[in-house]
């Protein structure tokens, strides 16, 4: 087990769900020109004077495909809706930890933990290199980046490791290598099989990675969005403003098919230690889901007899649900569990809540108990990413 974390608790709130933006030499000042060329990740000048980035030589579009900027900031921008065109434009706070830090304050944000932008939303843009030799080269990358840039800079900025899908001994090697330098967890993209050939979640070849998880005891943290198929696209016919607007909206409730996976697969009753944060994932939808697993579940017994556990018991065990903005959700928050409710802000995304979160917050929490706010707003996330607090947060 790594050591903890030290920090003082100023506000009461650790948000699970932000994203950093990488900025342009993450991976030029890291990988060999001579070896790589052109297929490093870089940022590309358009001949209509717009930049946007580049992987092993292909353009990509960022947040899903939400953003065709050249950065993933709209939360950060005058207008949310308008994302940067070029790096000038690009908001200082989502690239430099000493800005992010500030705006963090301004929001009332204790800590972060960070996910990210150009990388993908859980690592899919680098799932997608079939050479594994750049695969590892950029993810490693962005490994010393996110510890040494952001983790190093303070205990409030939490780091996420991404990690390269195969060969399996890479890919635990690599999360070895990412927790010793100060990550805090790992980001999945939860449909590897959409990325290129690998296999099924469900299969024995990820055993190894689920164990060595249970292990470290780091979670496991699968963002919306990591594939696109699991979402419905935008009609053709719909204006830029309104696409942009469908996919943010619908994103979150791509996670819908990935909650009941985990819960009937067996990889939590194999791993029972192994701990599943669903980033971006809202709450209302998933108590729907949990209930009906558990209707589903109880009428077809006799055809689920390796299953003895109700789902719903299985995600009270290891499982956990994010918010950023949810009100009704929180009215049947004792069915998943005060324990298993985590909080977000998803800055600097255009969903973000910054810099008002406090609002959203008091709005949220209204005739919400004291101490079941702690558990959500800061607890349950103090427990999971091994924070050590040197005092407690005065927000009542």
């Amino acid at each position: 087990m790594v050591g903890g974390i030290g920090m003082e608790l100023k506000f009461g709130v650790i948000s699970v769900d932000d994203h950093v933006q990488e900025h342009p030499e993450v991976w030029t000042s890291r990988l060999s020109k001579a070896k790589f060329g052109d297929r490093i990740p870089q940022i590309r000048r358009q001949p209509d004077g717009t930049e946007i980035w580049q992987i092993d030589g292909n353009p990509i579009s960022l947040r899903g495909g939400a953003s065709e900027g050249v950065a993933a900031v709209g939360g950060a921008m005058a207008d949310p809706t308008k994302e940067p065109q070029t790096w000038d434009q690009v908001p200082k706070e989502t690239y430099i930890p000493s800005e992010r830090l500030l705006a963090m304050d301004q929001d009332g944000i204790d800590a972060s933990v960070l996910f990210p932008n150009v990388a993908g939303l859980a690592g899919e843009a680098f799932g997608r290199i079939t050479d594994p030799e750049l695969e590892l080269a950029c993810i490693q990358a962005y490994n010393d980046f996110i510890t040494e840039e952001w983790g190093g800079a303070s205990e409030r900025l939490i780091p996420l490791a991404m990690v390269p899908l195969s060969p399996i001994e890479t890919t635990l090697n690599e999360i070895n290598r990412a927790v010793k330098k100060g990550a805090r967890g790992i980001a999945f993209p939860a449909v590897p099989w959409h990325l290129r050939d690998l296999p099924h979640i469900n299969e024995p070849n990820w055993d190894p990675l689920w164990s060595l998880l249970e292990d470290l005891q780091i979670p496991l943290n699968l963002h919306a969005g990591s594939s696109e198929r699991l979402e419905l696209p935008p009609a053709p016919g719909l204006s830029t403003e309104l696409t942009y607007a469908m996919r943010n909206i619908t994103r979150p409730i791509g996670s819908g098919s990935l909650v009941p996976n985990f819960l009937m697969s067996g990889i939590l009753e194999r791993h029972p230690k192994l701990q599943v944060i669903f980033a971006e994932s809202t709450l209302t939808w998933g108590i729907y889901q949990l209930e009906f697993i558990d209707h589903g579940t109880e009428r077809q017994r006799k055809n689920l007899e390796g299953h003895p556990v109700m789902a719903s018991e299985l995600f009270r065990r290891q499982c956990y649900f994010t918010c950023w903005y949810d009100q009704m959700g929180l009215k049947a928050r004792h069915f998943p569990g005060v324990e298993h409710i985590l909080w977000g802000t998803s800055y600097p995304l255009t969903t973000s809540t910054w810099p008002n979160s406090k609002t959203y917050i008091q709005r949220a929490m209204v005739d919400i108990p004291s101490d079941e706010q702690n558990k959500m707003l800061w607890g349950n996330a103090l427990r999971l990413y091994r924070v050590v607090t040197s005092s407690m947060p005065k927000r009542q």
